[in-house]
């Protein structure tokens, strides 16, 4: 066989082009509106590949040979250093530079300009805290305003068609669609992920990716914060990963995966459980998705407890040691990881409509996976189910109790009701609740 070398070229750059985020127009908007955009997310999301598109000069501090020079500009003349060059500047991995906050905010607050700076970073010498609050006071002088990047939705990876949009079921729009995609790809998506490098490659290649990723915080990602500092224990670290993962989905209580996690271990108390899921927290390596509390008719109490998920539902599957065809084994982990795919994904499609994501559980024990709370006020309820027609029938009546029990005079009538599946067909039934495979979705 001969060797063509302009096609391998051409086969290696469609491996290497850039796949359009979501993430885009978020980014597009912040830098026609605010002086800075501090852009945070997990490892390997993509957010360093994406910042630079936007930016005409790039300070990258993952080089070696040039980090300790930039660091050093950096001390001596922070202003030469946040003036290196045209702007936008995007300084990439600023957690090595994190010193330089207060001068970037100076520099930002002086000509009170729109898209000035970018700043990258899984993690920061800054507590995550600390940055979230300086960003908060910042965003209401329209300084600095720090944003979420999370890894690829379905819709971004191919994976879904898009038939169905969240905003236009919001906007009462609809048309009945098909996905091809079954049970099989969905366990296959949940196991790769939406890691960026992980699209469009080989199925080992692919898989490999997050379970690298799992590997990476457990041996040393997860020991490396300086403001939450912990002694290198990886067993303690796989401990509490599978144990996180084994409560994926459930507002499970840090009692429960304290205990889960000790195991006859009187070295892992409670004050060492919080460092570790500090740290995980400010890794983004995990988020919580909180409760929401609307107003009801009833004197039914809200539950409040935050439900536990990855930031990636891949990344619980990695902790557990689940393949494609493994996780058949355990059909309610499948279920509870299948919830966290969707979860993921909403989160996405959320943040490019200004939406936020919540979950709603009350003492009646009825539960909404997901509650959509759009940015004029009005909301969406969202359950998921891995199972048949019985399943998502039974679902959809839930919701509609759950709805009935909204107090419509103080947050109005629900948007709509969904049901979404790993079923082919997106169709709405005759009391009103949409049935919508995860694959037909996007924002």
């Amino acid at each position: 066989m001969c060797f063509d070398a302009a096609q391998e070229e051409k086969r290696r750059m469609n491996r290497n082009a850039y796949i359009g985020r979501i993430f885009d127009k978020i980014v597009e908007f912040t830098m026609r509106s605010k002086g800075a955009l501090v852009i945070v997310g997990p490892k390997w999301c993509g957010k360093s590949t994406t910042a630079k598109r936007y930016a005409k000069t790039v300070i990258d501090l993952m080089p070696m040979e040039s980090r300790n020079e930039f660091i050093e500009l950096a001390k001596i003349a922070p202003s030469h250093f946040l003036n290196y060059g045209p702007k936008p500047i995007l300084v990439d991995e600023w957690q090595h530079v994190a010193f330089i906050w207060d001068q970037v905010k100076y520099e930002v607050d002086k000509t009170g300009e729109f898209g000035q700076y970018i700043l990258t970073g899984s993690v920061t010498d800054k507590s995550r805290s600390e940055i979230e609050d300086e960003c908060g006071r910042h965003t209401g002088n329209g300084r600095i305003i720090r944003k979420m990047m999370r890894t690829m939705s379905l819709y971004e990876t191919g994976d879904s068609d898009g038939s169905v949009s969240l905003l236009d079921l919001k906007n009462g729009r609809f048309s009945p669609a098909m996905s091809k995609k079954d049970i099989n790809d969905y366990a296959y998506y949940i196991c790769r992920g939406g890691w960026p490098v992980a699209i469009g490659k080989e199925r080992d290649i692919a898989l490999a990716q997050a379970r690298d990723y799992y590997e990476v915080v457990v041996t040393d990602d997860i020991f490396s914060l300086k403001d939450v500092p912990l002694r290198r224990d990886e067993q303690k670290a796989r401990k509490l990963m599978r144990s996180y993962a084994r409560n994926v989905s459930i507002a499970a209580t840090d009692t429960t995966l304290l205990e889960d996690c000790a195991g006859g271990d009187d070295t892992f108390d409670k004050d060492v459980f919080t460092k570790y899921i500090n740290a995980l927290r400010n890794l983004y390596v995990i988020e919580e998705l909180p409760a929401w509390n609307p107003n009801l008719r009833s004197r039914t109490a809200i539950r409040t407890k935050e439900t536990r998920h990855f930031t990636d539902p891949s990344i619980g599957a990695a902790a557990l040691g689940i393949t494609p065809e493994g996780i058949f084994k355990d059909i309610t982990t499948f279920g509870f990881l299948f919830e966290s795919l969707v979860i993921h994904d909403l989160r996405v499609y959320a943040d490019a409509i200004g939406a936020r994501v919540y979950k709603y559980r009350d003492s009646k024990k009825r539960e909404a996976d997901a509650v959509l709370q759009f940015a004029d006020g009005s909301w969406a309820l969202i359950e998921v189910k891995l199972g048949g027609e019985d399943d998502i029938k039974k679902a959809a009546e839930g919701l509609l109790k759950i709805a009935e029990d909204i107090d419509y005079e103080k947050t109005g009538r629900p948007a709509f009701l969904m049901v979404v599946t790993k079923n082919k067909v997106a169709y709405r039934m005759e009391n009103g609740v949409y049935v919508v495979p995860l694959c037909c979705l996007k924002d």
